[in-house]
């Protein structure tokens, strides 16, 4: 090996260590709506963090430690808080989105709007700031809610045991009910107090919902008929939780207002028609079937109307490891954008 070489293989080391020392991380705290899933099974469950890896670029690192069932108060009893807390470097951020679990009954669970919500999402705030992070709230997303009465004893986590023949959907309003109450209100409060910036990810989410009506909002979320998933052979209706299009439907929409709320971040944004991975933060596991629909001329819509006729061009996330080259018919303009672990061959 010449001397020449050796030292152009010393500085892309050295240049590649500055790039992993210096990337960006955003932690994710917050409930099931937010959280990572397990993929066993064909689980098609996804929380909207768990895609929003891929509406970054890769200066940026999602490191999410949302749980389902958590509220304020249990992330924090738990200890979770701490294992975040002690990762925090300067110039990172934590984005906070609590209340599904907050308003629920169960002492171990339950906060108040207007105190012990607050306190608890004050803590969040300043002790990242003392770490020299970056603090940002988010309210909660909505419920699928089409019901003016409301029952909040009900747990969320509880729907991943019905199937589809469990719940009678009630339907008595064509306007979305609010469930949530004052727990949409006081993020904005401690915010507004703080002086932190706040995504409105409840009213993001509610004209998305309310957009779609009725039926149409089923898709984003866990429904499904009998046969139609085979880890959930008996189906679903989960009116809370969100299935892999419903994810990418909320982060693809989030991330703008993230980029309004927090303009440093916008550098670091990506869009893209369609995204492949194997950690299930794609819309697709495999890259073949993403392709497949390109040639079609179709993509995901950002707006919830299910796939759409794309334009021109149609861009191709192509997330880390091996992968099989796809065939293309070059009948459609189809760019696919690697990530820097990724291998086509």
């Amino acid at each position: 090996m010449t001397k020449r070489i050796l030292l152009f293989l010393i500085a892309i080391l050295v240049l590649s260590s500055f790039n992993n020392d210096h990337a960006i991380t955003v932690f994710m705290i917050g409930d099931s709506t937010m959280a990572q899933k397990n993929l066993d099974g064909d689980n098609q469950e996804r929380g909207w963090g768990m895609v929003l890896q891929s509406y970054f670029t890769e200066n940026v690192v999602v490191d999410n430690h949302a749980v389902n069932g958590r509220s304020s108060k249990s992330f924090i009893d738990e200890g979770r808080w701490k294992v975040v807390l002690d990762k925090i470097k300067p110039g990172d951020y934590v984005f906070i989105q609590f209340g599904h679990n907050d308003e629920k009954p169960a002492l171990e669970r339950h906060t108040d709007p207007g105190s012990t919500f607050d306190d608890n999402l004050r803590k969040f705030v300043n002790e990242t700031r003392e770490k020299g992070g970056i603090p940002v709230l988010f309210n909660a997303v909505v419920r699928r809610n089409f019901y003016r009465e409301v029952n909040l004893s009900v747990d969320d986590e509880s729907l991943r045991n019905t199937t589809y023949a469990d719940l009678d959907e009630k339907v008595n309003s064509d306007t979305l009910v609010d469930t949530h109450g004052d727990y949409i209100i006081a993020p904005r409060n401690v915010a507004n107090e703080l002086r932190v910036p706040f995504v409105d990810a409840n009213k993001i989410t509610h004209d998305i919902e309310q957009q779609l009506g009725v039926i149409g909002s089923r898709k984003l979320h866990m429904w499904f008929k009998p046969g139609e998933i085979t880890s959930i052979p008996e189906g679903r209706k989960d009116n809370t939780h969100y299935n892999i299009y419903g994810a990418h439907v909320v982060a693809a929409n989030l991330i703008d207002e993230i980029a309004r709320q927090v303009p440093a971040l916008t550098p670091f944004i990506n869009h893209h028609d369609i995204a492949v991975a194997k950690d299930g933060s794609g819309h697709f596991f495999d890259l073949q079937q993403a392709v497949d629909i390109a040639e079609k001329g179709l993509v995901p819509s950002v707006s919830g109307q299910g796939y759409v006729k794309a334009g021109n061009k149609i861009t191709i996330l192509v997330g880390d490891g091996v992968w099989k080259k796809p065939k293309m018919t070059g009948k459609r303009n189809i760019e696919l954008i690697k990530r820097s672990g990724a291998v086509i061959q």
